[in-house]
């Protein structure tokens, strides 16, 4: 049986990762410094594809550039074929000095300020020489990149189902209020009492806005939201100017003018620390053992400032 590679397979495997983050990226530009080649040569290389293959793989779409029928055919069949060489390669490099290497981390909002940075300061002191690539993203963002391979590991609140993940504990949700708020001598309150008060809260895209949302509807209301920001602390600065109310976890750094309530039932969402489905380099399996050991101590920093 002949098991050779046909001439435009063998031309075209050179010319993968030029027609891969092009395909991903939509735009030539950036696409280029992605790779850290001229825009010139990029664009030579995905004229060689298209001759390789010999069908129009790409048509602009204004500055931006989307692929044809086919060229979302091949894209859908070839799209791991580059990300899994670069895990072999990532593997088989790594694994000659486990010490070293480099970690491309996310973690969400709101553990951002104290928790993760301490967490992460411990382990540096451990494996100085490992490098990590940090990302603050929602939930769904940070699942979504490590599903893709921009991200090896991921802190998640909540974990998602369709991905290994490690429980680290839960992040309790609470409401808050502005100390002049008339809610604010309560030391508790169930959410269906709160059905017309303004609130304050992430866009719908946010887990915590969906659980949110989800929460109010079990409670029989759809909640009046006036404000609508992605930023937390931005986010509790409102609620401390009175302009509503908001259900957040805990802050991590001390912010005035918050009064925190209890809320009845069970309020709370477990944190999770992600990976994706491929083997993990000697370094991501270094941070990630060292998160699931060390996590109980640092993710309980978030404290009741109000």
């Amino acid at each position: 049986m002949d098991e050779s590679l046909s001439p435009q397979v063998e031309a075209l495997i050179p010319l993968l990762a030029a027609f891969d983050a092009v395909a991903a990226e939509g735009h030539v530009t950036r696409a280029a410094q992605r790779l850290g080649v001229p825009q010139s040569s990029l664009s030579r290389r995905l004229r060689a594809v298209e001759q390789a293959v010999g069908v129009k793989l790409f048509q602009p779409v204004g500055r931006r550039i989307a692929l044809t029928a086919a060229g979302q055919e091949l894209f859908d069949r070839t799209r791991g074929l580059v990300q899994a060489l670069g895990d072999a390669v990532d593997v088989v490099r790594s694994d000659a000095d486990p010490d070293s290497g480099l970690v491309r981390f996310g973690f969400p909002f709101t553990l951002g300020p104290v928790s993760v940075p301490s967490l992460l300061a411990d382990f540096h002191a451990h494996a100085p020489r490992i490098r990590l690539h940090l990302v603050q993203a929602h939930g769904s963002a940070l699942v979504e990149m490590v599903r893709d391979g921009r991200l090896d590991l991921a802190v998640t609140i909540p974990a998602p189902d369709d991905l290994p993940a490690i429980i680290l504990g839960v992040q309790r949700l609470h409401l808050y209020v502005a100390d002049a708020h008339p809610l604010a001598s309560r030391t508790e309150v169930d959410l269906a009492d709160l059905a017309g008060e303004p609130f304050i809260a992430n866009p719908p895209t946010y887990h915590l806005r969906g659980l949110f949302d989800s929460w109010c509807a079990e409670a029989g209301f759809t909640p009046r939201v006036g404000f609508e920001i992605t930023e937390f602390e931005t986010l509790r600065a409102l609620v401390a100017q009175n302009l509503g109310i908001a259900v957040l976890p805990a802050p991590e750094l001390p912010h005035r003018g918050l009064t925190r309530v209890t809320l009845t039932g069970a309020r709370d969402r477990s944190i999770g620390l992600v990976s994706g489905g491929h083997r993990p380099t000697p370094a991501v399996a270094r941070l990630r053992d060292h998160i699931a050991a060390h996590a109980p101590t640092y993710l309980g920093q978030a404290r009741d400032y109000s």
